[in-house]
């Protein structure tokens, strides 16, 4: 029997994220010109979306490129992280919570060291779903085709039995080029429509998976 699967993002998609506008106001702040905090640690969020450095390194290189003592570190990585997190998609959440036992289910998060943490205490998306593939964690991002093989092979399934919901047109594609069905998720209501759409269409070929 195969598989129906059901995979997720989580920014923009579980998570509600819209700019707070934190990082423009410690720009403003510290007198720095618009653009330079990531301009001076891009290199640091990058290596943090593929677990290249640990959070102590984050908060290092944070406190040496801008200028800052240990308490500002802190408090401007609290904003990040704020920001980060966002709101959780409350009705999305309930819909695939609603779906445990006729599914897998998996998430796939480009993400930054630390998330896994974070996101499990808030919102408990470790309870949500069977498995969560975080880029930092297995090195590498969307729309990485390995990001898709490895979310694929910690659920044990097949591409061509998955659906894969993402706000970025750029990782739909990359889904479909993996051999995935792929929804680019705009609101709650289209996004439900076509994963019971996805799931009547695997019912109608293997029947319903139980999880036991």
């Amino acid at each position: 029997m195969t598989a129906t699967c059901v995979i997720l993002d989580i920014g923009g998609v579980l998570e509600i994220t819209p700019e707070t506008g934190c990082v423009q106001r410690w720009e403003e702040r510290l007198e720095l010109p618009l653009g330079t905090v990531h301009e001076r640690l891009r290199d640091v969020w990058q290596a943090g979306s593929v677990g290249s450095i640990s959070e102590r390194e984050v908060h290092e290189q944070v406190a040496a490129r801008l200028g800052l003592d240990a308490p500002q570190v802190e408090a401007f990585m609290a904003d990040l992280w704020a920001e980060y997190l966002g709101t959780p998609n409350e009705e999305l959440i309930a819909y695939v919570r609603g779906l445990r036992g006729s599914c897998r289910l998996g998430i796939l998060s480009n993400s930054f060291v630390g998330a896994r943490e974070r996101e499990t205490a808030l919102y408990h998306f470790d309870e949500l779903v069977e498995q969560i593939v975080y880029s930092h964690e297995i090195g590498v991002e969307k729309p990485d085709p390995r990001a898709f093989e490895a979310v694929c092979a910690n659920l044990e399934v097949r591409p061509e039995s998955c659906l894969f919901i993402d706000d970025l047109a750029v990782n739909v594609e990359a889904a479909q080029a993996a051999g995935m069905q792929a929804h680019l998720f705009q609101d709650n209501a289209r996004t439900i429509t076509r994963i019971a759409a996805h799931l009547d269409a695997g019912s109608r070929v293997g029947g319903p998976v139980s999880l036991g």
